[in-house]
């Protein structure tokens, strides 16, 4: 059985046809507008060009923000002016196909527990360190949603009492500490401080600011002061799956997000302080960490494999 996925991203619109393995059979991406309107209509357009060329099912849709239990309505979007928008209902009149919406790091999270990273267990965490940080849980093989559909917000986990001023609303979330955009503040602060944050300082000054991917090429050179950016980053999201461990059990977390991408320059870090942190270490099993293996391509995975089921 085919389906459409499609995944709604910030700049990019990500879609294709997923077979029931999981295998993208066609695929297509356009630039994301900026009105609601035009966005929604760029959906339908993209699924009925899909449907055009093969018989599908159902579509799928992943977005950034809380929906609703019946993943049918967006209560709230970070990034798009959606609010309790009714957008099952939208798209299906427009696509003539029953849709499913999912939040976006649910469905890389399902795609990753179906296909990737987590096939084989029953109990998985996914963490994406992107801009922020997304979370996924998938308990006894079904993704938890909790009562009104919107659980899961691992990056909004108070982190630090009084901290950093979050984009929620809130102080001291995860996401401000173990987040994409928190290794590049961390390294702006290693670039000041001199010492080994020298390559950081002279990156900063022929260029102008300390990307993240800048970080990440730095940290595979060998550069200590970016290793030290990306250790003071692992350890806070290391700490912060110690308490998912104390509450979720789960057999194994997955990372996603840019960041992953460094594999075990990330994951030894995070160990070390998920042990230290873990209630009964030594005496209890643990979980173990993996880098999701889908990359860009598990939210669109994930929505099609969800859509029109009770996952």
């Amino acid at each position: 059985m085919l389906k459409v996925g499609i995944d709604i991203g910030g700049t990019k619109i990500a879609g294709g046809v997923v077979d029931s393995d999981g295998g993208i059979v066609e695929q297509l991406r356009v630039d994301t507008p900026t009105d609601t309107a035009a966005l929604a209509q760029a959906v339908v357009d993209m699924a009925r060009y899909f449907r055009a060329g093969h018989e599908v099912a159902a579509v799928g849709v992943a977005a950034a923000g809380f929906i609703d239990r019946d993943r049918a309505t967006v209560i709230h979007a970070p990034n798009i002016a959606w609010h309790n928008e009714p957008l099952k209902a939208t798209l299906e009149a427009g696509i003539g196909l029953p849709v499913t919406i999912e939040n976006d790091a649910n469905a890389a999270g399902w795609a990753e527990f179906r296909f990737g990273a987590g096939r084989g267990v029953d109990h998985m965490v996914m963490l994406t360190m992107g801009t922020g940080v997304g979370g996924a849980i998938v308990l006894d093989g079904k993704l938890f949603r909790g009562g009104h559909g919107i659980a899961a917000e691992l990056g909004h986990i108070r982190f630090i009492r009084e901290g950093l001023l979050c984009g929620c609303g809130q102080r001291g979330c995860l996401e401000q500490y173990a987040s994409g955009r928190a290794l590049q503040r961390e390294a702006g602060a290693i670039a000041d401080e001199g010492g080994i944050g020298a390559a950081l300082a002279a990156h900063r000054a022929e260029h102008g600011s300390i990307s993240g991917p800048a970080v990440s090429r730095l940290v595979l050179a060998g550069d200590p002061g970016a290793a030290e950016a990306l250790r003071r980053v692992a350890t806070a999201l290391g700490e912060a799956c110690g308490g998912f461990q104390a509450v979720l059990d789960p057999q194994l977390f997955v990372i996603g997000g840019g960041v992953a991408q460094l594999g075990d320059a990330l994951l030894e870090p995070m160990r070390l302080a998920y042990e230290r942190s873990l209630p009964g270490y030594g005496d209890r099993p643990v979980a173990t960490f993996a880098i999701a293996r889908l990359v860009n391509d598990a939210g669109l995975i994930g929505a099609a494999d969800l859509a029109g089921t009770e996952a």
